[in-house]
């Protein structure tokens, strides 16, 4: 019973590790996405994006670390994530975020 939980801890450290990495890749594309993107749509795109992989690496090492205390990080990033895209969705929209009555 001890070899098989010893060999499931060894693949779910290599599985995260693996994941890990897509993402740290993930990351730099979307980095190059929101340098050079060629409109600000597709800028917003990718940072919404780069919040999702944010979500990913902290879910990923609350697996490693065999921790739930990261849960509210992953909630807060989440939450966090949908304004800002609102934010810009309106930005792009209007032109503007807060709109002024000067009647």
């Amino acid at each position: 019973m001890t070899g098989t939980l010893q060999m499931s801890e060894q693949v779910l450290s290599i599985v995260t590790l693996i994941c890990l990495i897509g993402i740290a890749v993930s990351v730099l594309l979307l980095l190059y996405r929101i340098i050079v993107g060629p409109t600000n749509p597709d800028r917003a795109t990718a940072l919404d994006a780069l919040g999702i992989n944010l979500m990913a690496i902290a879910a990923i090492m609350a697996i490693r670390l065999v921790t739930t205390k990261l849960n509210d990080v992953i909630l807060l990033i989440g939450i966090l994530l949908f304004i800002g895209t609102l934010a810009i969705a309106k930005y792009i929209e209007k032109g503007v975020i807060i709109d002024r009555d000067d009647d």
